[in-house]
């Protein structure tokens, strides 16, 4: 009897170290490991992002004023052509007819007129003689003023027939470069109110000019003579450089979307760029050398709960074994404990809760002690993936900040909490 009771009391031991084991090897352990980026010193610059189209900045439509079958083209797509270059001539054939016809009513309008100065000279000595009455003189005189505006009038439409002639030949009106011909040959043109375009001249190619939309929420920023970047789908790999020329006030307002004009000056000597790209503009608004970097995850990153709970405690410790004089110095100014808590009173910070003002940010680290600790800064410029910092005690270039975390756990297995486990854990399992 007293046997089998000691074999049981072994029986039992052997389960509960079974028990003890089986929950240690199938409980998940949980940790948390930190991602970590180092603070640097570089350059730094915030931008603006926008996009444009390329144009030439002086373009000129070149059209005609007068109707017809262009009988000649002299210019074609790219063609470099000069101030004065003749570029197409319109059938002239009714044109000169027009000029013709113009000329021989101005000289029936001179005959009439030489008619009626003879028959007035004539007829004015026997009207002041008392011969002739004063309503027949009148038609004399009527006449002659009558025949004086009749020749006025040929003249002016011998001019005009003229000039419509000249017009048949267009002319190129400036120097450059043909980007845009819209008629062919034997096509027939009609002039009307307005004057159809036959060519497109763009002046110089080697400037060109971006009309880039900004925002109105960064339109303040935009000066002129700000520096340009910008890219275009063509040649990705080649940065472009540019600066502001213009911002025009209007604005345009899509689907409730303010945006403003900014006028880029591009220029373009090796002649990559061509009209009607799309670009894609960076405004170079600030610009800093040689100043101390943080990740921009780094700022964005905050502990756990349970994480904060412990690092409240820790600093709360810290602070009670501190003499009172220090204790109250940094209690006055807000200490994050070892390391950290710089600007933390003047930016109404607790440990994880926000802050007063839009330049204080926390920065989180592991310090001396491997112990989770917390910094603040005064943050300056970003460029969207690190930020300046402009002021800070503990921050120092070099150190590492966390950005993150990535959770591992041990092999685990869901098994306790299907059947009940053996009970609660023991401290070092």
């Amino acid at each position: 009897m007293k046997r089998k009771i000691i074999i049981g009391a072994i029986l039992l031991i052997l389960l509960a170290a079974a028990g003890s084991a089986s929950f240690g090897f199938f409980t998940k352990k949980a940790k948390t490991e930190y991602l970590f980026a180092e603070i640097t010193r570089g350059n730094l610059e915030s931008t603006i992002s926008s996009t444009g189209t390329l144009s030439p900045v002086t373009t000129v439509e070149v059209g005609t004023q007068v109707s017809g079958t262009l009988a000649h083209i002299y210019a074609d797509f790219n063609d470099e052509v000069r101030r004065g270059q003749l570029l197409a001539v319109i059938d002239t054939v009714n044109l000169k007819t027009s000029v013709l016809t113009a000329k021989a009513d101005l000289n029936r309008a001179q005959a009439q007129l030489d008619k009626a100065i003879s028959d007035y000279n004539r007829n004015k000595p026997l009207f002041e003689k008392g011969f002739l009455a004063e309503s027949e003189f009148l038609q004399y005189d009527i006449n002659l003023k009558t025949q004086r505006a009749a020749l006025v009038s040929s003249e002016a439409n011998l001019q005009r027939a003229e000039q419509n002639l000249k017009y048949a030949f267009i002319y190129s009106p400036i120097n450059g470069t043909v980007i845009q011909r819209n008629v062919e040959q034997g096509q027939t043109v009609a002039a009307s109110l307005s004057a159809p375009t036959l060519f497109e001249i763009a002046e110089d190619l080697s400037k060109m000019e971006i009309l880039a939309e900004v925002d109105e929420s960064d339109i303040g920023t935009i000066k002129i003579g700000l520096p340009v970047r910008f890219e275009v789908q063509a040649y990705p790999d080649k940065i472009f450089n540019g600066s502001v020329r213009q911002v025009r006030l209007k604005p345009a307002v899509v689907s409730n979307v303010v945006t403003y004009t900014v006028v880029i000056d591009a220029p373009n000597d090796d002649n990559l760029l061509l009209p009607g790209m799309t670009a894609t503009v960076d405004f170079v608004v600030e610009q800093k050398n040689d100043v101390l970097l943080v990740p921009n995850a780094a700022l964005r990153f905050q502990p756990s709960e349970a994480e904060m709970t412990a690092f409240r405690e820790r600093r709360q410790k810290e602070m009670e074994a501190l003499p009172d004089s220090v204790r109250e110095r940094r209690s006055g100014r807000g200490d994050g404990g070892n390391r950290g808590g710089d600007f933390a009173g003047r930016g109404g910070n607790s440990a994880r809760g926000g802050r007063s003002g839009s330049d204080f940010k926390q920065v989180w680290f592991i310090d001396d002690a491997g112990n989770l600790a917390m910094a603040m800064m005064r943050a300056g410029s970003t460029d969207g993936s690190n930020t300046e910092i402009a002021r800070s005690r503990n921050l120092e270039e070099g150190m590492k900040v966390i950005t993150g975390t990535s959770s591992g756990t041990t092999e685990t297995s869901t098994r306790r909490q299907q059947s009940g486990g053996f009970g609660p854990p023991r401290r070092g399992f």
